[in-house]
Formats: C-alpha cells, sequence, structure tokens
C-alpha cells in the first residue's frame, strides 16, 4: 500500500456527517423476531421467564420388573399416578411406547432410503430389510387397568399408545392405572438392530451388560405450547418427557451389579458386608474409591452363573426418566462431590475389566470435574448421584449415563482412546443439565441440547487440560460443514428427525454459535450471566427454544435478534470480505478552494397536490409561513440589487476557516487514513476484527460491533486513523467468527494453499452413539 492518495482539509465549525451507499440493501437480519416466536402469554412473558399461569403435567412412577439374563427378556408391571395441573379437561392420555422403536412393523424400519452398490457387504444387505432379525422385538402390553383393576381401552399407534378416560380428568385432578408388559431386548452392538439401550455379549465369558432404558411406558408429554407432543420415536430425535417421582424395584440374578437413577435403599440386602463398608468409606473420599475392585469383578466372571435372583430397591425424585445398568462384569468406584449449596452427590462409574486401564483412572475424576464446571455456568448439581456406566456407547440419563473407554487386550491405551473416554464421559455426564434439568423437547429441537450441552461440554474440556484437543466449539472447526453448498444445509432449527448431518448440524454448530456469542458477540461476562439466567429461570421446566433466545437478549440488555436469525433461522455462512484499501494522507500545502454556488429562483404559483392544498387556497387559509416571501425579503433587505418582480437571484457560500500550514503538520502531519471497504459474502453479519501490523512490527487490534451491518447487509465502507504506517491488514486474525473464506481477509492478499484431508480409515457413526466399537481399536472417534 505504497500508492497514498492527498486529502485537502478544512475544517468545519458546525457538523459533519457520513453517508454510506445510500441505496444500499437492507433486508431484515436486524428485525425483531416476532415472524418466527410465538407471542407471549400468560404461560411464557415477552421476557424468556415463566408466566404467572406457568404449568406442566406430573407422572409418578411405582414399577417392579424382571430381568431374565439367559432369554433376554424384560418383564415389567407399573402402576402411574398422573396429576393434571393444566387447565384444560382431558379424555384422553397419550403414553410413549418407545421399545416399539424395534418392531418389525415400526414406521423406522422403511423410512430410510436405500441403494444397491456396486460391492455391498453382509450387513449391508441385512440393513435392505431390517425388519426381518426384529420379528420377536417390541413392547407387548398385557394389561391396562385403572386403581380398581377395571380395564381401560386403549389404542397403540406405533411408538404410542393412548388410553381412553373412563372418565374427564379435570383441571387439578389425579388418574392412577396399571399396565403390565414385556419385551425381548434387543443385541444392540448389531448395527442393524442397533439402539440405545439392550445388551452387549462378551463370548470369552458368556457374560452381558444390560443396559436397560426408554423401558416402560411412559407418559407423553403434554403442554401449553404443543399439547400432546406425540411424534414419533424413529430412533433419532429423542425425548420429551414429564417430572415425576419413581419407585422401583429390579429382580435379576444375585450375581449381578445394579446401577440405576437415584439412590438405592437396599445397599443392605444387595451388597456383601465387605462392600457396604467400602460404600461407606467411599462418602468422604478426596479419590476415587474402590467398592467392588477389578481383581473382584474378574473373579465372578470366571465363577458359575448365580441361579439365585435378588431384588435391588431405587428411588429417585422430581426426574424425567429412569434408567438402570447390569453386568456381572463391573468393578464399581466412587468419591463424593459438593456443590456450592453443600449438597453432596455420589459420583460413580462401573466398568468391565475391558475398560479398567482408562475408566479407573480417569472416569470418575471426569465425572466430578464436569459437575464442577458446569455448576460455574449454569445451575448446582440438584440431584445426590452421577453415574458413568462403560458401554462402548454414549447415552444420557437423569443421574446416569452410558459411555466408551476400552483398552487394547494387553492393558495399553492411546492418548487418542483416553481423551475419547474423557470426552464422551464429560458430555454424557453433561446432559444431567441439558436436558434432565433444563427439560427442553429433543423430539423436536435436538439442538436445544446437545448444542447447549456440546458447548458447555467445550469449556470443560479446555478447563481440563489448557492443551485439550476438542472437536467443537472453536468458530473455525464448523467452517467445512458451513460452506457447503445449501442443499445439503438445514437450519439448526430443523426437527430433529429431519436433519441430514445429525452431528454438525444439532452439536458443533449450535455449541459454535454459543461459543462465538460467548468471546466475540456478548463478550463473557454479559454472556454468562445472561446463560446463567436461563439455566436458573427453567431448572426443572419445559422450555422452548424462544424462551432461551428472549431471556439471552433479556438478561444481558443486548438486542441479539440478528443473530439468532442468521446462525438457528438460515443456511447463511459467515464470509466477510475486505474488498478495498485506499490510503489518505492530508495535503500540507494544498488549502480546499472556497465554494460559491449562485441559484436563479423563479417566484411562481405553487402547484396544489393534494386535496388539503386544493381546499385551503379555495377557502382563503392565509399561512403563517411563505418561502418566496421570506426568500424576497430577505434578499430585499440584505442584497437588494438581486432581486426582481419574478426572479431571485442568491448565492451560497461554504465558509470554512483555513489551517495553516503549521497547524496542519502538527495536528494532522503523521496521521494515515485508510478506508477500508467490506463486503458480507456469506449472508451472516458479524463483528469485524481487525488487526494491524505497522512498519515497526507493532500490531493493534480494532474491533467493530455487528450492528455496523444494521443499515446495509451487503457492505460498508468504515475510516480509520492511524498514528503509523500499516503494512498489513488481517480480518478475523484468531479465526474467531466462523470466517468460511480467509483468502479475502488480508492484505496485501495472500495466496492460501489448497487443503485436503487424509484419514487412515472411514466409518459411518451414528450420533450421541458414537464410540461403539471404536476403542478397541483407540479410533479418534468423538462426540
Amino acid at each position: 500500500m505504497k500508492s497514498v492518495r492527498i486529502l485537502l482539509l478544512l475544517f468545519v465549525p458546525f457538523f459533519a456527517f457520513a453517508q454510506n451507499n445510500p441505496g444500499a440493501n437492507h433486508a431484515n437480519l436486524f428485525e425483531p423476531m416476532e415472524d418466527k416466536f410465538r407471542s407471549p402469554n400468560s404461560y411464557r412473558t415477552a421476557s424468556g421467564e415463566p408466566g404467572p399461569d406457568y404449568w406442566q403435567q406430573q407422572g409418578d412412577y411405582k414399577i417392579k420388573c424382571s430381568l431374565d439374563t439367559e432369554k433376554q427378556r424384560l418383564t415389567g408391571a407399573e402402576t402411574v399416578t398422573y396429576t393434571n395441573h393444566s387447565p384444560n379437561t382431558l379424555r384422553y392420555i397419550w403414553l410413549q411406547l418407545d421399545e416399539n422403536e424395534h418392531a418389525a412393523d415400526a414406521e423406522k424400519q422403511y423410512i430410510e432410503p436405500s441403494r444397491i452398490r456396486d460391492k455391498m457387504s453382509e450387513g449391508a444387505l441385512e440393513g435392505l430389510e431390517p425388519w426381518r432379525s426384529l420379528e420377536d422385538k417390541g413392547c407387548t402390553i398385557t394389561k391396562v387397568t385403572d386403581a380398581g383393576n377395571a380395564k381401560l381401552k386403549y389404542t397403540i399407534t406405533g411408538t404410542n399408545m393412548r388410553i381412553d378416560l373412563p372418565q374427564p380428568l379435570k383441571p387439578g385432578e389425579k388418574f392412577t392405572f396399571n399396565i403390565d408388559w414385556y419385551y425381548n431386548l434387543i443385541d444392540r452392538m448389531n448395527t442393524t438392530s442397533w439402539g440405545r439401550g439392550g445388551y452387549e455379549h462378551f463370548e470369552d465369558t458368556d457374560d452381558y451388560i444390560f443396559t436397560i432404558v426408554q423401558w416402560f411406558p411412559r407418559m407423553c408429554v403434554y403442554s401449553d405450547f404443543d399439547g400432546w407432543q406425540t411424534k414419533q420415536f424413529l430412533g433419532t430425535g429423542e425425548f420429551a418427557l414429564n417430572f415425576g417421582n419413581y419407585d422401583v424395584e429390579i429382580t435379576l440374578p444375585k450375581d449381578y451389579m445394579v446401577a440405576a437413577t437415584g439412590v438405592c435403599q437396599n445397599y443392605d440386602k444387595t451388597l456383601t458386608a465387605t462392600q457396604l463398608s467400602r460404600w461407606k468409606q467411599a462418602q468422604t473420599a478426596t479419590e476415587p474409591f474402590q467398592i467392588v475392585t477389578g481383581d473382584e469383578a474378574r473373579a465372578t466372571e470366571k465363577a458359575p452363573k448365580a441361579t439365585e435372583t435378588q431384588t435391588w430397591k431405587y428411588t429417585a425424585e422430581n426426574v424425567r426418566d429412569f434408567a438402570w445398568g447390569a453386568s456381572r462384569k463391573f468393578a464399581w468406584d466412587a468419591m463424593p462431590y459438593k456443590n456450592e449449596l453443600g449438597q453432596t452427590a455420589m459420583c460413580m462409574s462401573y466398568y468391565g475389566k475391558e475398560a479398567y486401564p482408562i475408566y479407573n483412572k480417569y472416569s470418575t475424576k471426569a465425572t466430578v470435574h464436569t459437575l464442577q464446571t458446569y455448576d460455574k455456568y449454569s445451575i448446582p448439581y440438584p440431584y445426590p448421584t452421577a453415574i458413568s456406566i462403560e458401554a462402548a456407547n454414549g447415552m444420557e440419563y437423569p443421574m446416569i449415563c452410558f459411555n466408551p473407554g476400552r483398552a487394547e487386550e494387553d492393558g495399553t491405551y492411546s492418548e487418542d482412546a483416553k481423551n475419547a473416554c474423557i470426552t464422551v464421559v464429560i458430555h454424557e455426564v453433561g446432559h444431567n443439565y441439558f436436558p434432565m434439568i433444563i427439560n427442553s423437547d429433543e423430539r423436536q429441537w435436538a439442538w436445544f441440547d446437545e448444542g447447549l450441552n456440546s458447548f458447555l461440554q467445550f469449556i470443560a474440556e479446555q478447563e481440563w487440560d489448557y492443551n485439550y484437543d476438542s472437536s467443537g466449539g472453536p468458530a473455525h472447526l464448523i467452517t467445512d460443514y458451513m460452506s457447503r453448498p445449501k442443499d445439503k444445509l438445514e437450519p439448526i432449527m430443523t426437527s430433529s428427525d429431519n436433519i441430514k448431518d445429525y452431528f454438525s448440524n444439532a452439536y458443533n454448530k449450535p455449541a459454535t454459535a454459543l461459543n462465538v456469542l460467548r468471546e466475540t458477540v456478548m463478550g463473557r461476562e454479559l454472556f454468562d450471566y445472561a446463560f446463567k439466567e436461563y439455566c436458573r429461570r427453567w431448572a426443572f421446566k419445559h422450555p422452548t427454544p424462544e424462551d432461551f433466545f428472549r431471556t439471552m437478549n433479556d438478561a444481558s440488555g443486548m438486542d441479539l435478534d440478528w443473530f439468532w436469525r442468521s446462525w438457528f433461522y438460515s443456511t447463511d455462512a459467515v464470509d466477510i470480505a475486505l474488498d478495498s484499501i485506499t490510503w489518505y494522507k492530508v495535503d500540507i500545502k494544498k488549502n480546499p478552494k472556497k465554494e460559491t454556488t449562485t441559484y436563479d429562483r423563479k417566484i411562481e404559483e405553487p402547484e396544489l397536490t393534494t386535496i388539503t392544498q386544493i381546499r385551503n387556497k379555495e377557502e382563503g387559509i392565509k399561512f403563517d409561513v411563505d418561502e418566496d416571501k421570506d426568500l424576497q425579503d430577505f434578499y430585499t433587505y440584505y442584497e437588494p440589487w438581486k432581486t426582481s418582480d419574478s426572479i431571485i437571484t442568491y448565492e451560497t457560500k461554504l465558509y470554512e476557516e483555513q489551517f495553516s500550514k503549521k497547524e496542519k503538520k502538527e495536528l494532522f502531519g503523521d496521521k494515515n487514513y485508510y478506508e477500508l471497504n467490506f463486503s458480507n459474502k456469506g449472508g451472516i453479519p458479524m463483528p469485524v476484527i481487525i488487526e494491524w501490523t505497522f512498519e515497526d512490527g507493532t500490531k493493534q487490534i480494532d474491533r467493530l460491533p455487528a450492528s455496523i451491518w444494521r443499515k446495509n447487509e451487503d457492505a460498508f465502507t468504515k475510516v480509520f486513523v492511524k498514528e503509523k504506517e500499516a503494512t498489513g491488514i488481517v480480518i478475523d486474525p484468531y479465526l474467531e467468527t466462523a470466517d468460511i473464506d480467509t483468502r479475502n481477509n488480508n492484505w496485501p492478499v495472500k495466496e492460501m494453499p489448497s487443503r485436503f484431508q487424509v484419514y487412515k480409515k472411514h466409518e459411518r457413526v451414528k450420533p450421541d452413539n458414537m464410540m461403539q466399537k471404536a476403542i478397541k481399536e483407540g479410533k479418534d472417534i468423538k462426540p
């Protein structure tokens, strides 16, 4: 930029203003979001808070179940008490039968397109007809009765069941009913019948790890914003659930260890004296304390299988679901975590010998770290337990989650395998906050728990290790996805089951958006306050996305509608280009010329253009102001030689006070004026971060807020005044805005190499089950 333009300088003693592209495009990105948001009401306010009439339903459960570990069949009987807190009278209720996802006639088996390729594996061929291996799967209902044991009429539609009530259920009333059921568990490691729950079989000892999830008929959500939520469970969009209290009895062989949501009420009956003593010692441990050691777990595997059964009793209060895991293989360790309110949660891990080298070192510590970090940025963890079970997959439920973490057969493991375990443990334990406590509808909005959780997961990872290799969060990691053709993308707000790239769209993009919002748009202080306020407002309630958006606006005092509209409701990308630069310096030698403009104006009858003017004329209205008369009077008084009967000739002069050469040199001689022209090629307006490099090697950062685009979303020009001469300019130097094309971000223009990616092996992995079979080979696959 050694070409410089000389700027003539004058002093205008009144005011000056800049006009930028007066005819430029002005779209709606900076307009309020009323076209996207539901109208506020007494249930949900315009500020994003629950309103004075907010309500939600409750379902309480008493369940007795037994697991046949030889036939892999689960049988249960439950009593449900449903409380109608709504202002509406209900004539029927809906329940979820999620296990019907695996039925041979389930909608899930028929909705995915398929095709023949040149080479087809056996598994791929089986996948063309997945129902053939599922003939005996799905939930079988054997009884539905009311509290008096009278039969109730019910109708099953796929993964939902409607019960017709014998009497209308009025506001404030309860309805108690009974359901008996059974189903055959799936092999969840089989890619054809893949599911979040079921069993994994270990041939070396003929043992199992059972993960029992979405396993009992449970109430659908009835809400103020959606009525009955009865979207079919297709395997991707997860769950919409009510809070309630649980009393659960689990019967299975005596040599099985059980971990479940809530608090076990009979460890004195299910544990040995030694195990019970260790459990009590663990309450005050400062490191993970082993209750069942690895040697003891291996000994159980080798011992003959028990024929006797025993019953584990668990209770859980104010949770939206209940899950459990069981195995003869489990080692078990625990340590306490105390939150800022003084409440203690026992953090625990259960794992087989395959995971012992990694899980024993890291799982429980990562669980504690997750609670510590999430507590700082959301709400204090309120539950009494937080459990991590190694099950070669990743899935979450209240107080319990299933994660990967297996080492090689010789006990060694790679750094990638270790970090994969820690990453998924943080992610799945973090789900205790989203959606287990801040209870969003996953079936509709996958991002609303996965994205928020992945955002805090990134923060927790970075606070675990300064050099932690996070797979999501930093803005530059989402650019490959956001730069795809528009027909390969969908907005974040897309319904869960309709998302093409589930992981990128529901996890990484919203997590990145929130990180950009925190680090670049709002700043940490404002963001953290508003985010915590959202969590406080909606803990143990059912928020919607607009409740979140409105709360973030309200609690921060910032208008962020442009951000929500751009990042969450569109497929636009960030691509801000530095199109041109002009360098100016003040001309010390020359002054601007004085300007005089001469106008001739003819006094003539004014043109009548409106009905009001015509009628005022007809009625002889006398006007207080007569522009032409006033002008004529002025020149008659001051310059009478310039007037005539019908013509006024007058001059306008720009009265300028000139600087002396000495003044100009002292005031402006060293200043450099850089006029930068920017364009928004990607569609998303963002703050513009400019890094200047000067001749002496020093650097300086300027930051322009996103609102600079508010009157023209396509382009703007901005002048910067610098004391030093610039030798280089970089836009978005820290890669913090997710700019998809940095080739147009530099001056002088830098030739950027085209890049290609290289990988060792390709494997398609299902969302939130990403670690399945991965740890065995130490593959670097992260959630």
